[in-house]
């Protein structure tokens, strides 16, 4: 029997009127990788806060691992990580204060080498004593993926994992990605804009237009079914389409 870690079960988030996310229902098996796709604002980065806990859906379920996440939040955290391009690390700590802070947190045994094996892998040892907030926008991201990976978690959630970076070093961290995927007892949601990066890093895709999943499959079979020559050309179908459903 398939084994779900992640279910969503008719999640929905409204501020006053309006739905950032309506009616989402998906399930996510331990080893897979999945990629969602979708224009600004259609609700990507609300759905991975509600998935971490940070924000309350207005109805809806998230269970992780069995669990309901409103109920055992603290609990299923220690198993999780992410990345998020609008939640910054403390400016003021350097690269290695900042990590020594968030594996103390996870409770990271053998901190010290896993500090520095995460340094030397993301290419930030030359930078471990400088301030956070003094760094490039790319050396930010690379210190962000770092925390994400500092407890080793089940599940990875990485919104705009590679923004802000130039293409060698997009690269670089995509294969690191690829290297964490291929341990078959994660979960990695990867929210991007990169369609080559999707193609590349994840099993399947979820599209998303004004707060809902559209449509979802692999690449391969998305691109067929919309009679299109890439990734790309149906995630602009998709997202000029006049109408929510396809």
């Amino acid at each position: 029997m398939e084994k779900i870690t992640i279910e969503i079960s008719n999640l929905s988030k409204k501020y006053k009127n309006t739905f950032a996310v309506k009616s989402m229902s998906f399930k996510i098996s331990k080893g897979q990788t999945i990629g969602l796709l979708g224009p600004n604002g259609c609700g990507k980065s609300t759905t991975i806060g509600m998935l971490l806990g940070l924000i309350k859906p207005t109805t809806g379920n998230v269970i992780i691992n069995g669990k309901n996440m409103e109920n055992s939040r603290t609990t299923l955290l220690q198993k999780m990580n992410f990345i998020s391009p609008y939640i910054e690390l403390p400016k003021k700590l350097t690269i290695e204060e900042n990590l020594k802070v968030y594996g103390t947190m996870y409770g990271v045994k053998d901190l010290n080498n896993k500090i520095i094996e995460l340094m030397e892998m993301l290419k930030l040892i030359e930078f471990k004593k400088i301030k956070t907030g003094e760094l490039s926008s790319g050396q930010k991201n690379r210190v962000s993926l770092a925390k994400a990976l500092i407890n080793d978690p089940e599940i990875l959630l990485l919104d705009e994992p590679t923004a802000s970076l130039d293409p060698d070093v997009g690269d670089y961290v995509r294969n690191i990605i690829e290297k964490f995927s291929s341990n078959k007892q994660k979960v990695i949601l990867i929210a991007s804009h990169n369609m080559n990066e999707v193609e590349r890093l994840c099993d399947e895709v979820m599209m998303m237009k004004n707060g809902e999943i559209i449509d979802k499959g692999k690449s391969v079979d998305l691109i067929s079914k919309h009679g299109r020559k890439n990734l790309e050309e149906v995630f602009l179908k998709i997202v000029r389409e006049n109408n929510a459903i396809l």
